[in-house]
Protein backbone atom coordinates (compact mmCIF):
# COMPACT_ATOMS: atom_id res chain seq x y z
CA UNK A 1 0.00 0.00 0.00
CA UNK A 2 1.30 3.44 -0.91
CA UNK A 3 1.06 5.88 1.96
CA UNK A 4 -0.70 9.23 1.56
CA UNK A 5 1.37 11.82 3.41
CA UNK A 6 0.39 15.46 3.95
CA UNK A 7 3.38 17.79 4.37
CA UNK A 8 3.19 21.26 5.96
CA UNK A 9 6.00 23.82 5.89
CA UNK A 10 5.24 27.22 7.50
CA UNK A 11 7.87 29.87 6.73
CA UNK A 12 8.57 33.50 7.52
CA UNK A 13 6.88 34.90 4.42
CA UNK A 14 5.14 31.86 2.90
CA UNK A 15 3.47 28.50 3.58
CA UNK A 16 4.08 25.35 1.56
CA UNK A 17 1.54 22.52 1.51
CA UNK A 18 2.00 19.25 -0.39
CA UNK A 19 0.44 15.82 -0.67
CA UNK A 20 2.47 12.73 -1.57
CA UNK A 21 1.40 9.26 -2.61
CA UNK A 22 4.48 7.31 -1.71
CA UNK A 23 7.31 9.52 -2.98
CA UNK A 24 5.22 10.91 -5.84
CA UNK A 25 3.93 14.44 -5.37
CA UNK A 26 0.16 14.69 -5.88
CA UNK A 27 0.06 18.47 -5.50
CA UNK A 28 2.23 21.23 -4.10
CA UNK A 29 0.98 24.71 -3.25
CA UNK A 30 3.04 27.73 -2.14
CA UNK A 31 1.19 30.66 -0.60
CA UNK A 32 3.25 33.85 -0.24
CA UNK A 33 2.24 36.57 2.22
CA UNK A 34 2.72 40.28 1.76
CA UNK A 35 4.04 42.43 4.59
CA UNK A 36 0.55 43.94 4.86
CA UNK A 37 -1.07 40.54 5.47
CA UNK A 38 1.37 39.78 8.30
CA UNK A 39 1.13 43.20 9.97
CA UNK A 40 -1.75 42.13 12.23
CA UNK A 41 0.55 39.55 13.88
CA UNK A 42 3.53 41.85 14.53
CA UNK A 43 4.85 41.67 18.07
CA UNK A 44 2.74 38.60 18.89
CA UNK A 45 3.75 34.96 19.37
CA UNK A 46 3.49 32.91 16.19
CA UNK A 47 0.95 30.64 17.87
CA UNK A 48 -1.67 33.36 17.28
CA UNK A 49 -1.30 32.49 13.57
CA UNK A 50 -2.34 28.87 14.23
CA UNK A 51 -5.97 29.14 13.07
CA UNK A 52 -5.04 31.34 10.09
CA UNK A 53 -2.43 28.88 8.81
CA UNK A 54 -4.29 25.65 9.70
CA UNK A 55 -7.40 26.89 7.88
CA UNK A 56 -5.25 27.43 4.80
CA UNK A 57 -4.07 23.79 4.94
CA UNK A 58 -7.61 22.42 5.24
CA UNK A 59 -8.84 24.75 2.49
CA UNK A 60 -6.06 23.49 0.21
CA UNK A 61 -7.10 19.87 0.84
CA UNK A 62 -10.72 20.74 -0.03
CA UNK A 63 -9.69 22.58 -3.21
CA UNK A 64 -7.80 19.47 -4.32
CA UNK A 65 -10.65 17.09 -3.47
CA UNK A 66 -8.76 15.32 -0.69
CA UNK A 67 -10.64 13.80 2.25
CA UNK A 68 -8.40 14.07 5.36
CA UNK A 69 -9.63 10.60 6.41
CA UNK A 70 -7.61 9.09 3.53
CA UNK A 71 -4.30 10.36 4.95
CA UNK A 72 -1.73 7.94 6.39
CA UNK A 73 0.40 10.54 8.20
CA UNK A 74 1.10 14.26 8.48
CA UNK A 75 4.65 15.58 8.46
CA UNK A 76 5.42 19.14 9.55
CA UNK A 77 8.52 21.30 9.50
CA UNK A 78 10.37 21.22 12.82
CA UNK A 79 10.63 24.34 14.96
CA UNK A 80 12.76 25.98 17.63
CA UNK A 81 12.76 23.23 20.23
CA UNK A 82 15.70 22.10 22.35
CA UNK A 83 18.88 21.16 20.47
CA UNK A 84 18.47 17.56 19.26
CA UNK A 85 20.19 15.04 17.03
CA UNK A 86 19.24 14.65 13.39
CA UNK A 87 16.31 12.34 12.64
CA UNK A 88 12.50 11.91 12.44
CA UNK A 89 10.47 12.59 15.59
CA UNK A 90 6.88 11.64 16.47
CA UNK A 91 4.95 14.66 17.72
CA UNK A 92 4.29 14.01 21.41
CA UNK A 93 3.11 16.24 24.25
CA UNK A 94 6.64 17.26 25.25
CA UNK A 95 7.34 18.37 21.69
CA UNK A 96 4.02 20.25 21.44
CA UNK A 97 4.74 22.08 24.70
CA UNK A 98 8.16 23.23 23.52
CA UNK A 99 6.89 24.20 20.06
CA UNK A 100 4.19 26.38 21.63
CA UNK A 101 6.62 27.87 24.11
CA UNK A 102 9.31 28.45 21.49
CA UNK A 103 12.06 27.45 23.91
CA UNK A 104 14.79 28.69 21.55
CA UNK A 105 12.80 31.39 19.80
CA UNK A 106 9.54 32.34 18.15
CA UNK A 107 9.31 31.41 14.46
CA UNK A 108 6.53 30.23 12.10
CA UNK A 109 8.31 26.86 11.76
CA UNK A 110 7.13 26.14 15.33
CA UNK A 111 3.63 25.78 13.85
CA UNK A 112 4.63 22.87 11.58
CA UNK A 113 4.43 20.18 14.22
CA UNK A 114 1.48 21.83 15.97
CA UNK A 115 -0.67 21.95 12.84
CA UNK A 116 0.43 18.43 11.81
CA UNK A 117 -0.63 17.03 15.20
CA UNK A 118 -3.95 18.94 15.21
CA UNK A 119 -4.92 17.34 11.88
CA UNK A 120 -3.50 13.85 12.54
CA UNK A 121 -4.55 13.24 16.15
CA UNK A 122 -8.37 13.25 15.57
CA UNK A 123 -7.81 10.86 12.63
CA UNK A 124 -5.75 8.43 14.71
CA UNK A 125 -2.72 8.69 12.41
CA UNK A 126 0.88 9.67 13.27
CA UNK A 127 2.39 13.13 12.92
CA UNK A 128 6.10 13.85 12.57
CA UNK A 129 8.76 16.50 12.35
CA UNK A 130 12.22 15.86 10.88
CA UNK A 131 15.63 17.54 11.00
CA UNK A 132 14.39 20.72 12.66
CA UNK A 133 16.37 23.95 12.52
CA UNK A 134 17.92 23.21 15.94
CA UNK A 135 19.90 20.14 14.83
CA UNK A 136 23.18 20.65 16.69
CA UNK A 137 26.46 19.17 15.44
CA UNK A 138 28.75 22.11 16.23
CA UNK A 139 32.37 21.48 17.14
CA UNK A 140 33.50 22.94 20.50
CA UNK A 141 35.53 25.77 18.93
CA UNK A 142 32.48 26.96 16.99
CA UNK A 143 30.54 27.64 20.19
CA UNK A 144 32.88 30.40 21.40
CA UNK A 145 31.47 33.90 20.91
CA UNK A 146 33.66 36.10 23.10
CA UNK A 147 30.95 36.18 25.79
CA UNK A 148 30.87 33.05 28.01
CA UNK A 149 27.27 33.76 28.94
CA UNK A 150 26.24 34.12 25.28
CA UNK A 151 27.64 31.15 23.30
CA UNK A 152 27.05 30.63 19.59
CA UNK A 153 24.24 28.16 18.94
CA UNK A 154 23.14 25.98 16.02
CA UNK A 155 19.97 27.21 14.31
CA UNK A 156 19.86 26.69 10.55
CA UNK A 157 17.97 25.23 7.60
CA UNK A 158 19.04 21.70 8.54
CA UNK A 159 16.41 19.88 6.50
CA UNK A 160 17.28 21.42 3.14
CA UNK A 161 21.00 21.83 3.80
CA UNK A 162 21.33 18.11 4.55
CA UNK A 163 19.21 17.13 1.55
CA UNK A 164 21.09 19.20 -1.05
CA UNK A 165 24.43 18.12 0.42
CA UNK A 166 23.43 14.48 -0.11
CA UNK A 167 22.34 15.27 -3.68
CA UNK A 168 25.69 16.82 -4.56
CA UNK A 169 27.53 13.97 -2.85
CA UNK A 170 25.59 11.56 -5.10
CA UNK A 171 26.52 13.67 -8.12
CA UNK A 172 30.19 13.40 -7.12
CA UNK A 173 29.86 9.63 -6.68
CA UNK A 174 30.56 9.84 -2.96
CA UNK A 175 28.70 9.38 0.31
CA UNK A 176 27.66 12.52 2.18
CA UNK A 177 29.79 11.31 5.10
CA UNK A 178 32.88 11.36 2.84
CA UNK A 179 32.50 14.98 1.70
CA UNK A 180 33.19 18.51 2.87
CA UNK A 181 30.69 21.14 1.68
CA UNK A 182 29.78 24.75 2.35
CA UNK A 183 26.02 25.12 1.95
CA UNK A 184 24.29 28.50 1.77
CA UNK A 185 20.51 28.37 2.10
CA UNK A 186 19.00 31.75 1.24
CA UNK A 187 15.30 32.38 1.58
CA UNK A 188 13.44 34.54 4.11
CA UNK A 189 16.35 33.62 6.37
CA UNK A 190 19.92 32.81 5.41
CA UNK A 191 22.12 30.12 6.96
CA UNK A 192 25.57 29.10 5.76
CA UNK A 193 26.95 25.82 7.11
CA UNK A 194 30.27 23.97 7.02
CA UNK A 195 29.50 20.27 6.40
CA UNK A 196 32.42 18.08 7.40
CA UNK A 197 32.01 14.36 6.69
CA UNK A 198 28.28 14.28 7.43
CA UNK A 199 28.11 16.82 10.25
CA UNK A 200 27.48 20.57 10.22
CA UNK A 201 30.39 21.64 12.41
CA UNK A 202 29.84 25.41 12.12
CA UNK A 203 26.90 27.52 10.97
CA UNK A 204 25.60 31.04 11.58
CA UNK A 205 22.48 31.48 13.69
CA UNK A 206 20.31 32.43 10.75
CA UNK A 207 17.28 33.13 12.93
CA UNK A 208 18.33 36.33 14.65
CA UNK A 209 21.93 36.09 15.76
CA UNK A 210 24.56 36.54 13.08
CA UNK A 211 25.51 36.09 9.46
CA UNK A 212 24.29 37.96 6.34
CA UNK A 213 21.25 40.21 6.40
CA UNK A 214 18.16 38.74 4.73
CA UNK A 215 14.84 39.95 3.30
CA UNK A 216 13.56 40.62 6.84
CA UNK A 217 16.45 39.97 9.29
CA UNK A 218 19.28 42.28 10.17
CA UNK A 219 21.92 39.55 10.52
CA UNK A 220 25.13 40.41 12.35
CA UNK A 221 25.14 44.15 13.01
CA UNK A 222 27.80 46.37 14.68
CA UNK A 223 27.50 45.42 18.35
CA UNK A 224 28.44 48.82 19.76
CA UNK A 225 25.80 50.60 17.74
CA UNK A 226 23.21 47.97 18.64
CA UNK A 227 23.88 48.42 22.38
CA UNK A 228 23.48 52.20 22.04
CA UNK A 229 20.17 51.73 20.22
CA UNK A 230 18.92 49.35 22.91
CA UNK A 231 19.58 51.90 25.66
CA UNK A 232 18.62 55.06 23.76
CA UNK A 233 15.06 54.96 25.06
CA UNK A 234 13.71 55.40 21.53
CA UNK A 235 12.59 51.79 21.06
CA UNK A 236 10.97 49.19 23.30
CA UNK A 237 12.30 45.64 23.65
CA UNK A 238 9.68 44.34 21.21
CA UNK A 239 10.51 47.08 18.71
CA UNK A 240 14.21 46.23 18.88
CA UNK A 241 13.41 42.55 18.34
CA UNK A 242 11.48 43.52 15.21
CA UNK A 243 14.47 45.51 13.94
CA UNK A 244 16.49 42.29 14.20
CA UNK A 245 13.85 39.88 12.89
CA UNK A 246 10.78 41.00 10.99
CA UNK A 247 11.65 44.57 10.01
CA UNK A 248 15.41 44.26 9.54
CA UNK A 249 17.51 43.60 6.46
CA UNK A 250 16.11 44.25 2.98
CA UNK A 251 12.70 45.39 4.22
CA UNK A 252 14.35 48.00 6.46
CA UNK A 253 16.10 49.49 3.43
CA UNK A 254 13.30 49.14 0.87
CA UNK A 255 9.94 48.56 2.56
CA UNK A 256 9.48 45.15 0.87
CA UNK A 257 10.51 41.53 1.33
CA UNK A 258 9.69 40.76 -2.30
CA UNK A 259 13.11 39.91 -3.74
CA UNK A 260 11.65 39.27 -7.21
CA UNK A 261 10.22 42.79 -7.29
CA UNK A 262 13.56 44.20 -6.18
CA UNK A 263 15.39 42.29 -8.93
CA UNK A 264 12.88 43.55 -11.49
CA UNK A 265 13.45 47.11 -10.33
CA UNK A 266 17.23 46.71 -10.50
CA UNK A 267 16.80 45.47 -14.08
CA UNK A 268 14.55 48.37 -15.03
CA UNK A 269 11.46 46.17 -15.43
CA UNK A 270 8.08 47.76 -14.71
CA UNK A 271 6.55 46.66 -11.38
CA UNK A 272 2.90 45.92 -10.66
CA UNK A 273 0.93 48.51 -8.72
CA UNK A 274 0.97 46.20 -5.67
CA UNK A 275 4.76 45.83 -5.84
CA UNK A 276 5.19 49.61 -6.17
CA UNK A 277 2.93 50.18 -3.18
CA UNK A 278 5.18 48.09 -0.93
CA UNK A 279 8.41 49.86 -1.92
CA UNK A 280 9.68 52.96 -0.16
CA UNK A 281 9.25 56.00 -2.40
CA UNK A 282 12.98 56.83 -2.36
CA UNK A 283 14.13 53.45 -3.76
CA UNK A 284 15.71 53.92 -7.17
CA UNK A 285 16.90 51.37 -9.72
CA UNK A 286 20.49 52.04 -8.60
CA UNK A 287 19.66 51.66 -4.90
CA UNK A 288 17.80 48.39 -5.49
CA UNK A 289 20.83 47.04 -7.36
CA UNK A 290 23.21 48.10 -4.59
CA UNK A 291 21.13 46.42 -1.87
CA UNK A 292 21.04 43.15 -3.85
CA UNK A 293 24.80 43.38 -4.35
CA UNK A 294 25.31 43.97 -0.61
CA UNK A 295 23.31 40.87 0.30
CA UNK A 296 25.30 38.68 -2.12
CA UNK A 297 28.52 40.28 -0.81
CA UNK A 298 27.67 39.30 2.77
CA UNK A 299 26.78 35.72 1.80
CA UNK A 300 30.10 35.41 -0.05
CA UNK A 301 31.96 36.65 3.06
CA UNK A 302 30.21 34.02 5.19
CA UNK A 303 31.02 31.27 2.69
CA UNK A 304 34.67 32.33 2.57
CA UNK A 305 35.03 32.26 6.35
CA UNK A 306 33.83 28.66 6.40
CA UNK A 307 36.49 27.82 3.83
CA UNK A 308 38.94 28.56 6.63
CA UNK A 309 36.96 26.38 9.06
CA UNK A 310 37.33 23.47 6.63
CA UNK A 311 41.03 24.33 6.07
CA UNK A 312 40.42 24.81 2.36
CA UNK A 313 39.37 21.19 1.87
CA UNK A 314 36.00 21.78 0.23
CA UNK A 315 34.41 19.47 -2.35
CA UNK A 316 31.77 21.99 -3.39
CA UNK A 317 29.97 25.18 -2.41
CA UNK A 318 26.20 24.73 -2.69
CA UNK A 319 23.76 27.63 -3.15
CA UNK A 320 20.15 26.77 -2.40
CA UNK A 321 16.88 28.30 -1.20
CA UNK A 322 14.53 30.66 -3.01
CA UNK A 323 17.12 33.33 -3.69
CA UNK A 324 19.25 30.84 -5.63
CA UNK A 325 16.77 31.29 -8.50
CA UNK A 326 18.24 34.77 -8.90
CA UNK A 327 21.14 33.98 -11.22
CA UNK A 328 22.11 37.56 -12.08
CA UNK A 329 21.75 39.22 -8.69
CA UNK A 330 22.55 36.35 -6.30
CA UNK A 331 24.27 33.32 -7.81
CA UNK A 332 26.78 34.96 -10.16
CA UNK A 333 27.98 37.69 -7.76
CA UNK A 334 28.65 35.01 -5.14
CA UNK A 335 30.29 32.67 -7.64
CA UNK A 336 32.68 35.45 -8.69
CA UNK A 337 33.86 35.87 -5.10
CA UNK A 338 34.09 32.26 -3.89
CA UNK A 339 34.77 29.94 -6.83
CA UNK A 340 38.49 30.03 -5.98
CA UNK A 341 37.63 27.92 -2.91
CA UNK A 342 35.69 25.15 -4.68
CA UNK A 343 33.23 24.59 -7.56
CA UNK A 344 29.86 26.24 -7.02
CA UNK A 345 26.77 24.05 -7.36
CA UNK A 346 23.26 25.53 -7.48
CA UNK A 347 20.07 23.78 -6.36
CA UNK A 348 17.47 26.57 -6.32
CA UNK A 349 14.51 26.44 -3.99
CA UNK A 350 14.40 23.89 -1.25
CA UNK A 351 12.91 20.45 -1.68
CA UNK A 352 12.06 20.38 1.99
CA UNK A 353 8.62 18.98 1.18
CA UNK A 354 10.07 15.80 -0.35
CA UNK A 355 12.55 15.60 2.53
CA UNK A 356 9.73 15.74 5.09
CA UNK A 357 7.74 13.14 3.17
CA UNK A 358 10.73 10.82 2.83
CA UNK A 359 11.42 11.10 6.56
CA UNK A 360 7.83 10.04 7.33
CA UNK A 361 7.98 7.20 4.80
CA UNK A 362 11.17 5.80 6.34
CA UNK A 363 9.27 5.41 9.61
CA UNK A 364 6.01 4.20 8.04
CA UNK A 365 7.91 1.62 5.99
CA UNK A 366 9.83 0.54 9.09
CA UNK A 367 13.19 1.49 7.57
CA UNK A 368 13.96 3.46 10.71
CA UNK A 369 12.35 4.07 14.07
CA UNK A 370 10.78 7.37 15.01
CA UNK A 371 12.68 9.20 17.71
CA UNK A 372 11.03 10.35 20.93
CA UNK A 373 11.43 13.96 21.96
CA UNK A 374 12.11 14.40 25.66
Amino acid sequence: MEHLVLVINPGSTSDEIALFKGEQKVFHKVVRYSLKELEQYEGKKVTVQFDFRKDLVLKTLRENGVDPKTLTAVSGRGGLVKPICSGTYSVNQALLNDLREGVLGDHPSNLGGIIAYSIAEPLGIPSFIADPVVVDELEPLARYSGMPENPRISIFHALNQKRVARKIADKLGKKYEECNFIVAHAGGGISVGAHKQGKVIDVNNGLDGDGPFTPQRSGGVPSGGLVKMCFSGKDTLDEMKLKIKGKGGVVAYTGTTDMIALEKMADGVELTSEQKEQLNSDITKEKASEILQALAYQVAKEVSSLGAVLKGKVDAIILTGGQAYGKKHFVEPIRERVSWIAPVEVIPGGDEMSALCEAALRVLNKEEQALEYR
